[in-house]
């Protein structure tokens, strides 16, 4: 489709149809962007809610060594940048946010729904890494997110804005992207098996504006929603479910259900019953030849992908004298994520785990 441009005094704002065709960026692509490019480049990344632009700072600032600064741009007043100092001459004094003797890493988070005066301040960062006429360290990085203008969440930036930065459209994690992240950060086995079985809770309006009313999962700017699925919610979720030995059944699916929505919650409660009845971990690496082997598909699949990121150096034996009692079709997905996930190393080293492999090829 073409591109529609809507007039506004200062902005020019693209339409949902552009949207769909635009080319986008991977929320890795994204970070390797930043950390090879950002200390002489500024990027801006828009995007949904809950995709995790903003969990990129805590990963780049591992990645780079540099000391990161959060800043949410949507809270910011023009005092909280920089303040006068009088002496002989007034002279303007920065938020310490801004000062350090490393190079920062400077995340300006939903920099799109912060005030015209704010941003127009914070141009200087962006284009020159500096605060009035106090620049940030050498080697210092600049980043922002701002949610899409087609979200409705009132994230504006200003056509000669954007024009200072590189601007960047980054997309949602699509299901085996986020379960690979899932499986390396401690996301409960049940939530990753849920994404698995229903991985259009991760598709994007953008993708299909029309289709969206079709999905009771997903964020839908036409509508009111309370919650709704996001790489982000999904994440949240796991924490319940975590302590849902603590709830009653009606508390958790409450709180589901303010987390991700009503229909996920209500749909995700019956992977919950499916896990409560599977054998526990340590029953399986103490009898792996007696253990009881679940007759559900999808316990198989929650019972893998948990199995994946509990097996350590002790249990793997154990675990691969469990594993060919389980069907194929599970066996092969074991071996797709095995070398994925936080524990590839522990798998890579066993010689049970090779041997394994060896003798199944067609798994491999």
């Amino acid at each position: 489709m073409g591109t529609h441009w809507h007039l506004h005094p200062t902005l020019f704002v693209a339409s949902a149809n552009y949207f769909c065709g635009m080319t986008t960026v991977n929320l890795k692509e994204a970070r390797e962007l930043i950390r090879t490019c950002g200390t002489s480049n500024t990027f801006i990344f828009q995007g949904e809610p809950g995709a995790g632009k903003s969990a990129m700072l805590q990963t780049l600032a591992e990645q780079t060594a540099l000391e990161a600064r959060y800043i949410d741009c949507a809270l910011l007043d023009l005092g909280d940048l920089q303040m006068p100092r009088v002496g002989d001459a007034v002279e303007f004094v920065p938020n310490q946010m801004f000062v350090g003797n490393k190079p920062l890493i400077v995340m300006l988070d939903e920099i799109g729904k912060a005030m015209r005066p704010v941003q127009n301040a914070l141009l200087t960062l962006l284009l020159e890494h500096r605060i009035g006429n106090h620049p940030l360290p050498a080697g210092s990085i600049v980043f922002g997110t701002t949610n899409m203008t087609t979200d409705g969440l009132g994230d504006m930036l200003q056509a000669h804005a954007k024009n200072r930065v590189t601007f960047l459209t980054v997309r949602k994690p699509d299901a085996d992207e986020w379960i690979e992240w899932g499986m390396a950060n401690g996301i409960d086995a049940t939530v990753l098996a849920w994404v698995r079985e229903y991985p259009h809770c991760l598709d994007s309006y953008i993708d299909d504006p029309d289709g969206a009313e079709d999905n009771p999962y997903i964020f839908n700017p036409r509508e009111q929603q309370t919650a709704f699925v996001s790489p982000r919610s999904l994440a949240h979720a796991s924490h319940i479910i975590k302590q849902r030995k603590h709830f009653s059944d009606e508390l958790l699916i409450a709180a589901l259900s303010g987390t991700i929505g009503e229909s996920a919650a209500r749909d995700m409660e019956a992977f919950l019953s499916v896990a409560d009845a599977l054998p526990a971990f340590k029953t399986i690496v103490t009898e792996p030849e007696s253990a009881k082997v679940p007759k559900s598909p999808i316990a198989c699949v929650i019972l893998v992908l948990s199995a994946l990121t509990r097996v350590s150096a002790e249990t793997i034996d154990a675990w691969m004298t469990y594993l060919p009692r389980l069907p194929r079709e599970v066996q092969m997905m074991f071996a797709t994520q095995a070398m994925r996930g936080s524990n590839a190393l522990v798998f890579a080293q066993s010689k049970t785990f090779t041997q394994w492999a060896r003798e199944n090829s067609w798994a491999v």
